[in-house]
């Protein structure tokens, strides 16, 4: 089978285009297709919701597989919860077809079946934005730039500025029945953005420890950049999707740096070491907490199944 298709989900506020550099990186490496697709939610449809950005999703992995094609996903910040939900049903490895191999997240979080993107935030929006509910959208009320592309030179990070969209309420706070964990389906690659000023590296770390703690085949890595390191950083993040897909297709990349408009910084590989003491606090205490709330979820998720296996049916 030929290389597997690439398809790229974009997260909130943003349109496909903000993947046109990395993409254009990765044809000058190989051969594989790239599909950046558009979700409804981010074109000024407060209705638009998460459903709509899931079907849409899920069309075009059903395209590539259909025509015995495997997939890799890449998906940034919202664009993981559809990512990671597009799955579900599509990484049979015994697929007469294609199938998903991998998924790769960046600066996302790790989805739990059955929760909303607000469910783990209880409903309440993060200082960067706020419910607009005349309106129907999530409004910025951070500056655009310094939230996403901080790390850009001011007229580069103007212009994505400029190409930002609304983004619809409903796809935030509704549609937890169509939500799925397939990072326990796939291996998955995490690119954590160290300066990120939306979702706190902390946070990343929390994820990635919860996400293995749970069964997760995570493989990690951090660059320090903002937000949005396939703009600020896209060689380099190249060079991790590229590492990836290597990966999952069991044929590893070329060590050789992507030529592009910037030197590419090299990625730091999280994890504590016994001689490094700076990083047990760095990297080894947020990975241990979070596998300590991913032991919660697991244990929560048990004593539910249980009570519900031995009550529910008396109460029915």
């Amino acid at each position: 089978m030929s290389s597997p298709t690439l398809i790229f989900i974009h997260g909130s506020w943003h349109q496909p285009t903000c993947y046109d550099p990395i993409i254009k990186l990765i044809k000058t490496q190989q051969t594989s297709k790239c599909i950046s697709i558009a979700l409804p939610s981010t074109k000024g449809n407060p209705s638009a919701t998460f459903k709509d950005d899931l079907d849409v999703a899920r069309e075009a992995i059903s395209n590539e597989i259909d025509h015995e094609r495997n997939v890799v996903i890449i998906a940034h910040s919202y664009g993981g919860m559809v990512g990671n939900s597009a799955i579900k049903g599509f990484a049979d490895p015994q697929s007469t077809k294609g199938r998903i191999l991998g998924l790769i997240l960046i600066a996302s979080g790790f989805t739990l079946t059955g929760l909303t993107f607000m469910d783990p935030f209880l409903g309440h929006p993060p200082p960067a934005w706020r419910v607009n509910t005349k309106t129907g959208f999530a409004e910025l009320v951070a500056s655009p730039q310094e939230l996403f592309y901080h790390d850009l030179p001011s007229e580069e990070a103007e212009f994505w500025v400029s190409q930002l969209t609304s983004q619809s309420l409903k796809a935030l706070f509704e549609g937890g029945e169509y939500t799925y964990a397939g990072w326990k389906d796939v291996p998955t690659w995490y690119i954590g953005t160290v300066e990120d000023q939306g979702i706190p590296v902390l946070a990343q770390r929390l994820g990635v420890g919860m996400a293995r703690e749970m069964g997760g085949n995570v493989e990690h890595r951090e660059l320090q950049t903002s937000h949005s390191p396939f703009l600020s950083q896209p060689e380099a993040t190249v060079e991790i999707i590229l590492e990836a897909v290597g990966a999952f297709t069991g044929a590893p990349q070329k060590d050789e740096p992507v030529a592009g408009r910037r030197g590419a910084m090299l990625p730091t590989l999280p994890r504590a070491t016994l001689w490094q003491p700076f990083t047990w606090f760095k990297f080894g205490l947020p990975l241990a907490l979070g596998h300590v709330i991913g032991r919660g979820i697991l244990v929560f998720g048990w004593g539910r199944r249980l009570w519900r296996s031995r009550f529910g049916l008396r109460s029915l």
